[in-house]
């Protein structure tokens, strides 16, 4: 199988399917993605969270879950690495590769303290980076500046940072909240490491993406709010209009529940 680091060619880029439980993950491998990552947001939702309310503890186990139950590479977006200190950072980062991860994110934002100054975002990249290298084990490290999506939409400074994560170690860049193909080339431009970007509604295609050059794309929470979506709007028909409709969705679903799950 080729490794999850390898996935990553510039202009060719991996499409990362992000699963919330084992059965979406199974699903998406199924389907033929190559790999898949956690969701902190649609994992958050099935325990009836908000983003950001997930433990380390949970996150990891979740983790280790879709990394045993699948035969394609799995990354984990492990937020902010659920530590402030660098020494914490490292250590969540080999307790994600010991659970048989083939990478992680780390943000530079924390819900309490906001973004991070630089100097303190860099040396946490630095030691999450270090902690990948020593965990025995090829492990892809992505670093993410939150800055776009933190109400902070200087993109030289995001740049910058970028710059400085990618110094520090970091093997994959991702600025999520990319929305313009001109920023997208400007970024994957400036730096020397693939460069992920979050596909949302009106930003460039994959072929787009593509053409400028960035090795990864991801979806988020998006794939698991479309399945929350789509049962409200079944619960809601059935409640309000006491029609089934709604079930030819689900009857499409019975080859592939027959194919993904059999066994």
């Amino acid at each position: 199988m080729i490794s999850f680091r390898e996935l990553h060619v510039p202009g060719t880029p991996l499409i990362l399917g992000n699963a919330w439980d084992l059965g979406s993950a199974r699903l998406l491998a199924s389907l033929g993605y190559r790999a898949v990552a956690t969701t902190s947001s649609g994992f958050a939702a099935t325990l009836g969270r908000h983003d950001g309310q997930v433990s380390k503890d949970e996150a990891l186990a979740h983790a280790g879950q879709l990394a045993r139950g699948v035969r394609v590479p799995v990354s984990a977006d492990l937020e902010n690495g659920f530590a402030d200190d660098p020494a914490g950072v490292a250590a969540t980062v080999a307790e994600a590769a010991a659970v048989g991860l083939a990478g992680c994110s780390i943000e530079d934002y924390s819900a309490a303290l906001g973004i991070y100054p630089t100097a303190a975002a860099v040396d946490r990249v630095a030691a999450a980076a270090e902690a990948a290298r020593a965990c025995g084990r090829d492990f892809v490290l992505t670093a993410r500046a939150e800055n776009l999506i933190r109400d902070n939409p200087d993109l030289a400074d995001t740049i910058a940072r970028l710059q400085a994560y990618q110094d520090a170690g970091a093997d994959v860049l991702f600025a999520p909240g990319l929305r313009t193909l001109a920023d997208v080339r400007v970024v994957v431009a400036a730096v020397d490491r693939p460069v992920n970007v979050l596909l949302v509604p009106g930003a460039p295609t994959v072929s787009e993406l593509a053409d400028a050059g960035v090795a990864r794309v991801s979806v988020g929470g998006g794939f698991s709010k479309v399945g929350l979506a789509a049962v409200a709007s079944a619960a809601s028909e059935l409640l309000e209009h006491g029609t089934a409709d709604w079930q030819q969705l689900a009857e499409r679903a019975n080859p592939l529940i027959d194919t993904v799950f059999r066994g």
